[in-house]
């Protein structure tokens, strides 16, 4: 019986090797420019008032009525990201089909432009904009959600829409279906499960942006660990990141069983 000959090694294309070696140069640059200080980050006065900064956090504060203020914070926290996540799931798919290219090149570009502009300004820089016109409050935080993810989302269904096969929605085209029934009825059925999946993806990340936001006014635990954190209530503070790991932790789980369950579909 002949011997099967083993498998050649992979080889690594010259513009990887080139890529890979410019980011290890510019790893090396930063270290090299940065004044990173490790002996005073480990040093015996540095660990000493760590710990003493770390013992004001305990015990956590779980008086009844604060508990419910935390509740009460979790789920405005809930509501923020959810309420963004589902506008920028209508916009931004309403979005992805011109920039697409299925209404033409000069939309495509149009489009793709704006939605560029959406998602490289942070949701921390959205929120601090809109507080100046929504005020203080979730309302901001909603929106900056909202017009951060439009840009995210729209981005990648328009990436999604635009590399599926086109026979499918041709062939209804053909026998003439309109192009809006060829899209229901051929291209969506097919890119639906990874639309969904982005944007259960995408809210995971809104949990955690929603309770950042707080952090300028926009409300949720954000804004509680704030106001804490500036009266030096370490114990209420305390409290309120718990409550936040946990719910980032829960949302995680139940988001990662609906995607599997949606690829598994």
């Amino acid at each position: 019986m002949k011997q099967q000959r083993p498998p050649a090694p992979p080889v690594i294309q010259p513009v990887t090797l080139a890529l890979l070696l410019g980011l290890l140069a510019l790893n090396c640059a930063s270290f090299y420019s940065l004044t990173l200080r490790w002996s005073e980050l480990f040093s015996p006065d540095a660990l000493r008032s760590t710990l003493e900064f770390l013992r004001g956090f305990t015990p956590p504060e779980l008086a009844w009525p604060f508990l419910v203020r935390i509740a009460t914070g979790t789920l405005e926290t809930l509501s923020m990201s959810a309420l963004g996540t589902g506008i920028a799931l209508v916009t931004g798919l309403s979005l992805a089909l011109p920039a697409s290219g299925r209404f033409g090149s000069a939309a495509r570009s149009l489009i793709r432009l704006a939605l560029n502009v959406l998602r490289s300004i942070p949701e921390l820089v959205w929120a601090v904009i809109l507080l100046i016109a929504a005020g203080l409050g979730p309302f901001a935080g909603t929106l900056a959600l909202a017009l951060h993810t439009t840009g995210v989302l729209g981005r990648l269904f328009a990436d999604a829409l635009e590399n599926l096969p086109p026979i499918p929605e041709s062939t209804l085209r053909i026998n003439g279906a309109s192009p809006m029934t060829a899209f229901c009825y051929a291209a969506l059925p097919q890119v639906l499960p990874q639309l969904m999946s982005y944007t259960l993806y995408r809210w995971e990340n809104n949990i955690r942006a929603a309770a950042i936001l707080g952090v300028v006014g926009a409300g949720g635990l954000g804004q509680m660990l704030k106001y804490h954190l500036s009266l030096f209530q370490m114990q209420q503070a305390a409290s309120v990141l718990m409550a936040m790991l946990l719910m980032i932790a829960v949302v995680d789980s139940v988001s990662f069983w609906l995607r599997r369950r949606l690829t598994l579909a």
